[in-house]
């Protein structure tokens, strides 16, 4: 490891993400390793946290690991089972909360002395989320905080810089809960604060000079920020060793391809543009089920860069524009928290392609990456482009597919895309977008009956993705879009307007 680091061993919870997104926020590195998986020790790994699980630990199967190689060297912060945990394990007893141990609640108790609790004001609203509580700690433990239901709801460990809390400070809910991080990542744990997105450039540009070399490298190019800020990153390491593909697989926005291929000409990429259409959408005919269209796609999308691989000569890396977000949704890459969805970038590639991979951005969160693209001197106009799905119009068409459904959900997706940004409303949310529906209705225009599309429309406001609120627009924006739909768009009669939030929905339909 290059920087001071905080490790985070994930016993799998869904907010351990959460955790590392706070602790970045604070410029420290942080990464999250399978609470089984503690890596060799490292004079830059300067804290380590240990975070909640859906496990009680009563449970016979609970991760229990072994922490003496961790305990007292360095500073340990368990949160909620972590917490939980090192109690137990200390002769402390944890059993099942007898009222209701969820939800906001207020620091009745905060020991003044605490170098983990400086800055917190008495009263502050923390957030539960657990079904067990702490009954009792071992002598050499010092309560820090309390509720007024929470007797033990922060403790030190006397003789070493160990502690637990049994709330959440990383989730919005906890409103000093930065706080409480940055006085346990900086203070206690003595972390600079200089992980940047500058320093970011710098160490990822260096590391991928001494691992390509010479080597030659092909990255396929989306149009999003993702894959744009990986190639400027991969440019400014190799230059013209890097080959760009850019695939037009017929499930792009309406004349998205020529558009920004030449934007990426602009860039001074060396980029190849490769029309694919028919071959991607004839193995997505007839084909209904979501996972099974990422897998085509991803098949496709391989088989296409194996032929355009074989055209230039000793390509050696397949670079891809993988985020940490793809990674967390689709397998416990770092942890065992639970799998959402697969992702047709992180799959790895069949045997006969003898590529390796390199993923520049595979350890950040969205917001991170638009960051970086500002320091590489991205434009404006890409750093803040909407994040868009590599299996393309495909996850959004909830049905079979074939080129007039593709070309009616093109049709929608611009005019909601265009109408964003004529009312300066397109930066204001982090991802728009229409979605097909298997549905149709019956609707009246002039004297006559219909029965054609439903058409949902989607926008949201997040921050990482990890998690979203349903955009609150204008229904003056809505009712005006929906006309201009049903009116331009052949083939739909009804709008519909998705209101969910994620959890407990996701961001895309499928």
């Amino acid at each position: 490891m290059m920087q001071e680091t905080i490790l985070i061993l994930d016993f799998g919870s869904q907010y351990t993400q959460l955790i590392a997104r706070r602790v970045r926020e604070l410029n420290v590195y942080c990464e999250i390793h399978p609470f089984s998986k503690f890596p060799q020790p490292d004079k830059n790994i300067k804290g380590v946290i240990l975070s909640g699980s859906p496990f009680s630990v009563r449970d016979e199967n609970a991760p229990f690991p072994d922490l003496t190689h961790i305990r007292p060297e360095l500073p340990l912060l368990g949160v909620c089972y972590g917490a939980q945990f090192l109690a137990q394990s200390s002769g402390g007893m944890v059993a099942p909360s007898e009222i209701r141990e969820y939800g906001r609640a207020n620091l009745s108790f905060i020991d003044p002395a605490s170098d983990l609790l400086q800055g917190i004001t008495p009263g502050t609203q923390v957030w539960m989320s657990h079904a067990d509580t702490i009954l009792n700690i071992p002598e050499n433990f010092t309560v820090i905080a309390s509720t007024p239901d929470v007797i033990f709801a922060g403790y030190k460990i006397s003789g070493e810089p160990t502690y637990g809390i049994q709330f959440h400070p990383e989730v919005y809910h906890t409103t000093e809960g930065l706080t409480l991080l940055k006085n346990f990542v900086v203070d206690i744990c003595g972390c600079h604060q200089s992980w940047t997105p500058e320093s970011f450039v710098e160490s990822t540009v260096a590391s991928l000079v001494e691992t390509l070399g010479d080597d030659k490298v092909v990255l396929g190019l989306s149009g999003g920020v993702d894959s744009s800020v990986a190639a400027m990153l991969l440019n400014r390491a190799i230059g013209k060793n890097l080959y760009c593909i850019f695939v037009d697989n017929g499930l792009l926005r309406k004349n998205e391809f020529q558009k920004v291929l030449d934007r990426y000409q602009q860039l001074d990429l060396n980029v190849t543009g490769v029309d694919a259409r028919d071959l991607f959408l004839d193995a997505l005919r007839g084909v209904i089920d979501p996972e099974q269209k990422r897998k085509i796609i991803g098949k496709t999308f391989i088989d296409v860069f194996d032929t355009e691989a074989h055209k230039i000569r000793d390509i050696k890396w397949l670079a891809q524009g993988t985020i940490y977000p793809d990674v967390i949704e689709s397998h416990s890459v770092k942890g065992p928290s639970a799998t959402i969805k697969s992702h047709h970038n992180v799959g790895g590639l069949p045997a006969h392609m003898k590529l390796k991979i390199v993923e520049p951005l595979n350890s950040l969160f969205k917001d991170e990456v638009r960051k970086v693209g500002r320091t590489l001197g991205l434009d404006a106009e890409f750093i803040g482009r909407h994040p868009f799905p590599g299996p393309g119009l495909a996850v959004r068409i909830l049905s079979d597919i074939d080129r007039e459904k593709v070309r009616l959900l093109q049709e929608v997706d611009d005019i909601f895309i265009s109408g964003l940004r004529t009312h300066n409303l397109y930066h204001e949310v982090w991802q728009a977008f229409a979605v097909l529906l298997p549905v149709q209705t019956v609707g009246v225009m002039g004297d006559e009956r219909t029965y054609e599309n439903v058409v949902a429309l989607r926008a949201v406001t997040s921050t990482d993705g990890m998690t979203a609120d349903w955009a609150h627009l204008p229904y003056e924006f809505l009712a005006r879009v929906s006309n201009d739909i049903i009116n331009k768009v052949k083939g739909v009669n009804r709008v519909v307007y998705d209101i969910s939030s994620k959890p407990p929905a996701t961001i895309e339909w499928e």
